[in-house]
């Protein structure tokens, strides 16, 4: 798997660097010193790990994150566990307070190890599509999570923004529908109408419904409309 470390400190970059050396599983194939310096190491070298400082000059880890339309899988390293443990419920792959203990590492590298293994093999899609089981970054206010596709059972228009439905919660972004549906594979997500895209994994009854249309009923417990337009695609994709 291969690593970048994104850390403004010389010496801490350097020290993380020689204790991932111990790691077979992990090449180190770069390092940046600021948000706007990984961004463009991120999308240069496309890394399956990065190592995330949070505080640093100009933009935050945060900020990263939120610039990073596929999120590689993270672990945040860090002198501030109050700040990341508040900022996010779940889901980042681990946090490690500097300085970063071999043993606590060895840890993170562990669980990384087994999330890689038990991960779907696919080709990687040649438009760079989102796929199921890419992981995304939202962001709502104070509130931050990582999120799987695959658990994003619906997106619904909101005037210039998109409510996102996963889990119990339904944060707002700030983002198009007609722009995320382009970044979206069209074999597990389904534009529904112009307010909603749907997660077919997640559809559990289909009826009629006026005018031609249907209503789909999704495991969450959302009802969605699908237009007349869209309802003979959408058959088409259900059938056998």
């Amino acid at each position: 798997m291969t690593a970048l470390i994104i850390d403004d400190e010389r010496l801490a970059r350097k020290e993380l660097d020689k204790l991932l050396g111990s790691y077979d599983e992990i090449e180190v194939i770069g390092e940046a010193v600021d948000a706007d310096d990984a961004l463009e190491k991120i999308n240069l070298l496309n890394p399956d790990i990065i190592f995330l400082d949070i505080q640093m000059p100009g933009k935050t880890g945060f900020d990263l994150l939120e610039s990073i339309e596929r999120v590689p899988k993270v672990i945040f390293t860090t002198a501030y566990d109050e700040f990341a443990l508040k900022a996010f419920d779940v889901n980042a792959l681990d946090y490690l307070l500097k300085p970063i203990q071999p043993e606590r590492l060895s840890e993170s590298i562990n669980k990384l190890v087994e999330t890689e293994e038990r991960k779907p093999t696919e080709a990687n899609s040649v438009d760079s599509k989102l796929t199921i089981h890419d992981q995304v970054f939202v962001k709502d206010g104070d509130r931050c999570w990582f999120v799987k596709l695959s658990n994003i059972r619906l997106f619904e228009s909101d005037g210039n923004y998109i409510k996102v439905y996963f889990d119990n919660f339904k944060p707002m972004i700030h983002k198009s529908l007609n722009a995320l549906n382009e970044r979206l594979d069209d074999r597990s997500f389904f534009r529904a109408s112009r307010k909603h895209i749907i997660n077919l994994s997640w559809v559990e009854g289909i009826e009629p419904w006026f005018n031609g249309g249907l209503m789909v009923q999704l495991k969450g417990g959302e009802k969605v409309e699908v237009s007349r337009r869209q309802a003979a695609r959408f058959k088409e994709m259900m059938s056998l």
